[in-house]
C-alpha cells in the first residue's frame, strides 16, 4: 500500500468517522494499515445517499463501489483510486461479498423511507455495522460469529441512536417507534447484544481485537439511552470526553473491548 493512499484513507476516516479513527489509532500500526481502507470505504458508501438530492446520482455512486467490489472478488485488476486501491489489498472475495451486502442495505438511505418495524431496523444494522465489523475482523485475524454478530448490532444501534438528530434533519424517519418506551426497549436489547458479544471474547484472536475497539463507548451510550431516552432526540448520548478517553485507553491496553 502506498503511503499517500494510506494517509488519504486515514484522513478521510478522521474527518468523517472520528470515533473509529480514535479506536484505530489506539491499536497497533499493523492493524491500522488494514483497517483504515475498510473504514474509508464505509465513509464513502455511508455518505453517498446524503450528498445529493437526486436518487439516480446516489445510486450511481453506490454502483461504482459495487463495481469495485466485483473487481476485488474477481481477483483481477482493480481500478486506481485512493480508497479502492488499498481496499483491494486487505479485502478478499468473502469480504467483498459482505461489503456488497452493506451497500445494498445502504440503498434504503436513498429512499429515506421509515423502517417497517424493529426487525427491519435490526436487519439494517446487521447488514451495515455488522458486516463492517465482520470484514474488519476478517482482515486482521480469526473471530467467531458468536462475538462479531451481536457486537456489530450493539455498535450499530449505539451509533444509530447518536445520529438521530442528524438523520431527522436530513429527512429520514430513523426509528420505527420513537416513543420513550420503545427507545428503552431498543437500548436494552442493544445492551443484551453487547453482553452476549463480550461473553464470547475468547472467540476473537488477539490479532483481530482492534476490529472491536470501536465498541469502547457502546455500553455508555446505550446505558444513557436506557436511563434517559429523551437524550436520544436531544443528541446528548456522548460520554464526557475525559471519560471517553479513559475508557478507550483501558479497552486498548486490556484487550477487553
Amino acid at each position: 500500500m502506498l503511503d499517500a493512499e494510506m494517509r488519504a484513507c486515514a484522513d478521510l476516516v478522521r474527518r468523517a468517522d472520528p470515533a473509529r479513527f480514535r479506536a484505530t489509532m489506539a491499536g497497533p500500526v499493523a492493524a491500522r494499515v488494514r483497517l483504515f481502507p475498510i473504514y474509508a470505504f464505509n465513509v464513502e458508501v455511508a455518505r453517498a445517499p446524503w450528498v445529493t438530492q437526486e436518487p439516480m446520482i446516489a445510486e450511481m455512486r453506490l454502483q461504482w463501489w459495487r463495481d469495485v467490489l466485483a473487481e476485488i472478488a474477481g481477483g483481477g485488476a482493480v481500478r486506481r483510486h485512493e480508497v479502492a486501491t488499498p481496499l483491494s489489498a486487505v479485502v478478499d472475495a468473502e469480504g467483498a461479498r459482505l461489503l456488497d451486502a452493506l451497500i445494498e442495505a445502504r440503498r434504503a438511505d436513498i429512499l429515506r423511507a421509515p423502517f417497517a418495524d424493529e426487525a427491519a431496523l435490526w436487519a439494517y444494522l446487521d447488514a451495515t455495522s455488522g458486516n463492517l465489523m465482520r470484514v474488519a475482523a476478517r482482515a486482521l485475524g480469526q473471530a467467531g460469529e458468536g462475538a462479531l454478530g451481536p457486537a456489530g448490532l450493539a455498535l450499530g444501534l449505539a451509533n444509530w441512536l447518536r445520529a438521530i438528530p442528524a438523520l431527522e434533519a436530513a429527512g429520514r424517519a430513523p426509528l420505527p417507534d420513537g416513543r420513550a418506551q420503545a427507545v428503552r426497549r431498543l437500548a436494552e436489547e442493544g445492551l443484551e447484544h453487547l453482553r452476549a458479544a463480550r461473553a464470547r471474547r475468547a472467540e476473537v484472536a488477539r490479532a483481530a481485537r482492534p476490529a472491536l475497539l470501536p465498541l469502547w463507548e457502546t455500553g455508555a451510550v446505550l446505558s444513557r439511552a436506557l436511563r434517559a431516552p429523551e437524550a436520544v432526540a436531544e443528541g446528548q448520548l456522548d460520554p464526557a470526553p475525559a471519560r471517553s478517553g479513559v475508557m478507550l485507553v483501558f479497552r486498548a491496553i486490556s484487550g477487553r473491548w
